[in-house]
């Protein structure tokens, strides 16, 4: 079983698309995840449309952190009861085709977390703000590059993780949404299984953005340093 947890913050317009991307291109048994801040959020009353189309089951989750994506991701991945968690937007952004093979990927043993990887060969990023774009493909290539972590994209969310390994770690992140990076570099650091695959990302079409590069900027910092200058890595 696949437990994909998807952040939402008025995604009433993109939703009903991307629960239907989600039935038609992901045939693993799964679960979907829908972490709310407020109940008037218009994805609420989208999710009623779509439902009768679905096959498999929506669950709502009030994020009990306070608002914002780092509490909304981390209300999810704590409420995930299977042993495969993929963070997923409700932006239709991520190439959810590749969902399958990454859950192959974790159930078969073969990695502990497996990266949507936009940075290496094969991937693309398609839109988007160019110094976003920028930063963050510098600070995925350069970090393999320096610390040796096993995929060129640490700052991408659409991440899948074992549901045991995610247990194992205390999520420090603050800001919003490091947390991926925050939990890939735990993950490399205790020695797990790190595997990435191609995946392509586009911009949104439909609504804004909450991605807050300069204020969440010192966060992905603080992982990036804290990886390179780890024991591990300077003894490698």
């Amino acid at each position: 079983m696949l437990d994909i947890v998807v952040p939402v913050y008025n995604e009433g317009k993109n939703i009903r698309t991307q629960l239907l991307k989600v039935e038609e291109c992901i045939k693993s048994a799964k679960r979907v995840l829908i972490v709310y801040d407020f109940e008037e959020d218009d994805t609420l009353p989208a999710l009623k449309t779509v439902e009768p189309e679905l096959s498999y089951p929506i669950i709502r989750i009030r994020n009990k952190y306070g608002r914002g994506a780092l509490n909304a991701i981390k209300t999810g991945l704590e409420e995930a009861g299977s042993e495969a968690v993929l963070v997923m937007m409700a932006d239709l952004s991520d190439s959810i085709e590749i969902v399958d093979r990454m859950h192959e990927m974790i159930v078969t043993g073969e990695a502990d977390l497996v990266c949507g990887s936009r940075y290496m060969k094969g991937g693309k990023q398609h839109g988007g703000p160019v110094l976003k774009g920028l930063f963050s493909r510098m600070a995925g290539v350069t970090l393999h590059l320096f610390s040796g972590i096993p995929t060129h994209d640490v700052t991408n969310s659409f991440k899948m993780y074992r549901k045991k390994m995610l247990d194992s770690i205390t999520i420090e992140s603050n800001g919003g949404f490091e947390i991926g990076m925050e939990i890939t570099v735990k993950a490399y650091l205790s020695g797990y299984t790190i595997k990435e695959i191609p995946s392509e990302w586009f911009d949104r079409s439909e609504g804004k953005s909450n991605f807050h590069m300069w204020k969440w900027m010192p966060h992905y910092l603080h992982w990036y340093f804290l990886c390179i200058f780890s024991p591990k890595v300077k003894n490698r």
